[in-house]
């Protein structure tokens, strides 16, 4: 199994939440049009009338809701990628960004030996313009991959997200299967002909030699918010304005909650003001890598974090950015290429701002000799492609 990750880094402080520590904050790239009132969306009712039949809800079960609950969900049935959406991601900026990953499975796939098949499998595939691009070099270098037997698998629960993924991954060459009720709610086969599956669950994925990848993923999952108070510290729930009655505002507990016994300590920076629309805007977390490598520790080995610049640059982007734009005749093209370029390695756009993050099987680092102790602070001795420079072999 290899899994990479790339998403937002917050300060490597201890922070408590129930599945990965992270620091609450609204989302990094937006489309401007956060609205001036707040309005009493249909997810604000459903809160509302939650809160109160059954009192405060935690931060976590607040994102659950506004993220992903199946009927009003901000995941769910909307599309919210692009230029038309509120945000865009970096395979939404440049088609060198979802080659270069590309490169990095196969790589990785020469590296462990080059096994007759593989599971690619991306946890929350967006548009599916990442997964596209990156198969897009599995065909063109179909001659290593030519005795290699590759599927994809998605795990989405957006019904509107799976449907666009499958337009873009499958252009409909040939008819979907769907079975709303199966574990694998839906199927088809790619335009280069690789049978792909969507879930609504990771466990459901079938077992096998796998790589994961999860882009912007882990920011989503929801988080236990804490604040430091003269009684130690106390979990911050979402409760109705008693002044204002369609309005939510931030509580404290009044005493400890089990969500406590997770804590390492807190911090946190917020842009804007979450509670305001919910469900019509996206709620992420900058995830606390730290804390995913403690957990793996002894499982398996980890890599990075490493600044997003960094990983491009040691995969080749100038390399390709160069091929691309001597391809390219038509100004506006190049223009394209060279924006794109700008915003994903600029330090002071996204190429500081995320990073990339492996877990690899420890056989993979020179038979895991190198394995580090959890109170280590240096990284693992690296000749993983993006964490070293990329190297074929």
């Amino acid at each position: 199994m290899n899994v990479l990750v790339r998403s937002g880094l917050g300060p490597l402080c201890a922070v408590a939440r129930a599945a990965i520590p992270s620091i609450w904050r609204g989302k990094y790239f937006s489309s401007g049009n956060e609205p001036a009132e707040n309005p009493v969306t249909p997810m604000l009712r459903h809160l509302i009338y939650k809160i109160k039949s059954t009192g405060p809800i935690t931060v976590a079960e607040y994102m659950k809701e506004v993220l992903t609950n199946p009927a009003k969900g901000y995941y769910v049935y909307r599309d919210m990628l692009g230029e038309k959406g509120d945000f865009i991601t970096s395979p939404e900026i440049s088609q060198i960004f979802g080659e270069l990953l590309g490169i990095w499975f196969i790589s990785e796939w020469m590296a462990t030996g080059k096994s007759t098949a593989f599971q690619l499998v991306e946890l929350g595939p967006g548009r599916g313009t990442l997964v596209g691009d990156i198969l897009r070099v599995f065909t063109q270098l179909g001659s290593v991959l030519k005795n290699c037997d590759i599927s994809v698998h998605l795990v989405e629960v957006s019904q509107k997200l799976s449907e666009i993924q499958a337009l873009t991954l499958t252009e409909e060459k040939v008819p979907l299967e769907r079975n709303a009720g199966s574990p694998v709610y839906m199927k088809g086969v790619t335009k280069s002909g690789i049978p792909v599956s969507w879930y609504r669950d990771l466990h459901d994925v079938p077992k096998g030699y796998s790589f994961y990848l999860a882009h912007e993923f882990f920011d989503v999952l929801p988080v236990h918010k804490f604040q430091k108070t003269p009684q130690g510290w106390r979990e911050v729930f979402v409760d109705i304005d008693p002044q204002v009655s369609d309005k939510l505002r931030f509580v404290l507990a009044p005493s400890a909650t089990p969500a406590e016994a997770f804590i390492q300590g807190f911090c946190g920076h917020k842009l804007h003001d979450v509670l305001i629309a919910p469900g019509t805007a996206d709620l992420t977390a900058d995830v606390d890598f730290s804390y995913l490598r403690r957990m793996a520790q002894g499982k398996v080995a980890s890599l990075g974090p490493i600044k997003q610049h960094t990983f491009l640059k040691n995969m080749g982007i100038d390399v390709r950015l160069k091929v691309l734009l001597d391809k390219s005749n038509e100004p506006s093209v190049r223009q394209q290429l060279l924006q794109g370029y700008d915003m994903l390695m600029n330090p002071k756009k996204m190429g500081e701002r995320f990073n990339f993050f492996a877990l690899l099987p420890h056989q993979r680092l020179q038979g895991g000799r190198h394995r580090r102790n959890a109170r280590q602070s240096k990284p693992f001795a690296s000749l993983v492609a993006g964490f070293s420079e990329l190297a074929w072999q």
